[in-house]
């Protein structure tokens, strides 16, 4: 399974770097830093196509907010508190909180669609996040080429004791499975309040 995982890396590799960035990717941009580190991938083609990936994912939650104002304000009711955060920190810091917005936790896909939501240029937008996409995928990647050695390391520390990632595995497989029944269940209500 391994080497399978690593055969598709190989071949396909800037295809996933790409759409994992386009989905809020930090750890597909560290390993693309620790396959240039290995000679595997090149170190300016992976920053572009993490940065451009990191575009193109704002800009499409940008205009679900441009677009979807409906959808925004009925259907993500349980999210109205990071929205209502999100445009308290767009109206006090302006544009440098679209410029930070991919590191802020929780608040990478609400911050672009509440913008969206607003009146605020498109053109401006578009600008300042493409910036901040090669910006942080640069960082990010390079950290990871630098290190790359001591990040292999700890990889092969982790295969040999794997019984201490149990835990981590435990709680990220019980985050996805939460994640993966929510946006079921809204998809659920959506088409049965399309269908009366």
């Amino acid at each position: 399974m391994e080497e399978l995982f690593i055969q598709w890396l190989h071949e396909y590799g800037y295809v996933i770097l790409f759409i994992w960035s386009t989905l809020e990717g930090e750890l597909g941009l560290i390993m693309a830093g620790i396959m240039s580190h290995t000679g595997h991938m090149s170190l300016p083609i992976a920053i572009f196509v993490a940065g451009l990936g990191g575009f193109v994912g704002d800009q499409v939650y940008f205009y679900i907010g441009r677009y979807n104002k409906p959808l925004i304000y009925n259907k993500l009711k349980t999210q109205r508190r990071k929205f209502a955060l999100a445009h308290l920190l767009l109206q006090r810091y302006g544009w440098p909180i679209i410029f930070i917005q991919r590191y802020l936790y929780g608040m990478r896909t609400v911050i672009p669609m509440s913008i969206g939501i607003t009146r605020y240029s498109a053109k401006t937008f578009a600008l300042i996040n493409f910036i901040s996409a090669i910006i942080w995928a640069t960082i990010t990647i390079l950290l990871a080429y630098f290190f790359g050695e001591e990040l292999l390391q700890l990889v092969e520390y982790g295969k040999e004791h794997y019984y201490i990632a149990i835990p981590f595995a435990i709680m990220l497989g019980g985050g996805i499975y939460y994640y993966l029944h929510r946006v079921t269940q809204k998809a659920g209500k959506k088409y049965l309040g399309e269908t009366k």
